[in-house]
């Protein structure tokens, strides 16, 4: 059987979380839309006009695959990996290539605690293909995939067994995190990045971006921790106008980021800059066939 990413919620919070969707489990949508947009203008010249073209398209359909969570029975865990599964060491005992990791743990235990770096490595190299065809249709919606992946792996919660912190009563910061902070501060960020570069090794790329994940996971969860312990209970919620149900109260969501000092916006660039780079690594290693927009695809 493969995990299914539930919310768990405790008596005390089931009134506040028990309607969120599965798919609030991710960056939340116009975080998805808004860091793939970003990313097209990180990309240089040669491929920066193909994807302006297309920029609402591979913005739009940045979503798809939580949207496919529902009806893909393997979707679920393309988009985390619970790294502390494995270990004091994780990152010492997990092997990077997909076949060593099946050998030493079986493909069964591998997706029931994620699958991500193999998803984003799968995804570059269709990217690739996609490339070396001209297959606009392809080229546009695996990088609107790709996108949406390698900004999960961006996230600190995406890599933990207590992604929503249901082992120690936090339950509901996930979506505080990458849903509730970048959506009211996302205007003022600076997410404007250097521009891509080629990636060598992008998969060996990918685990060096999922273990400074893991290092800002205690900060997530400590800082978040401290200051439930000291907010007041009846000034921790409100509800919104509008959706009938409470949800953090702007005053919480206020001072757990400053608590972050910047972390969001920081792993919301750091998104931009790496989904740019697998984009123009994935074009380089097609041989930079010119890229011409002859093809307008369908629901841009």
């Amino acid at each position: 059987m493969f995990k299914v990413r539930k919310l768990i919620c405790s008596s005390f919070l089931a009134f506040a979380f028990l309607l969120l969707p599965l798919a609030s489990f991710s960056w939340g949508f116009y975080c998805h839309k808004l860091i793939n947009q970003k990313a097209v203008y990180a990309l240089p010249p040669g491929m920066i006009q193909f994807y302006k073209d297309h920029e609402a398209y591979v913005s739009k359909h940045a979503v798809d695959p939580d949207l496919r969570k529902h009806s893909v029975e393997k979707e679920g865990a393309q988009h985390y990996i619970d790294i502390d599964h494995y270990g004091l060491h994780p990152f010492d005992s997990v092997p990077h290539y997909w076949k060593n990791a099946v050998a030493k743990y079986t493909e069964d235990t591998l997706r029931k605690y994620g699958v991500l770096p193999w998803t984003i490595n799968d995804y570059y190299y269709r990217l690739v293909k996609a490339f070396k065809d001209l297959d606009t249709a392809k080229i546009l919606k695996i990088s609107a995939d790709l996108g949406h992946y390698a900004a999960d792996a961006c996230v600190p919660l995406h890599v933990t067994e207590n992604y929503d912190g249901q082992f120690t009563h936090q339950q509901g910061i996930h979506r505080l995190w990458e849903t509730l902070i970048p959506e009211r501060y996302s205007k003022t960020y600076k997410l404007d990045y250097s521009i891509a570069h080629y990636i060598h090794h992008p998969l060996d790329s990918t685990w060096t971006v999922l273990q400074h994940s893991f290092s800002l996971k205690d900060k997530v969860l400590d800082e978040d921790k401290k200051l439930r312990e000291k907010f007041e209970q009846d000034k921790m919620y409100e509800i919104y106008t509008g959706k009938k149900k409470k949800d953090f109260s702007a005053a919480y969501i206020t001072q757990y980021n400053s608590t972050l000092n910047g972390m969001v916006e920081q792993r919301m660039m750091q998104a931009v800059y790496a989904i740019a780079c697998m984009w123009y690594t994935a074009w380089i290693n097609a041989g930079q066939p010119v890229l011409i927009s002859t093809f307008i695809p369908p629901n841009p």
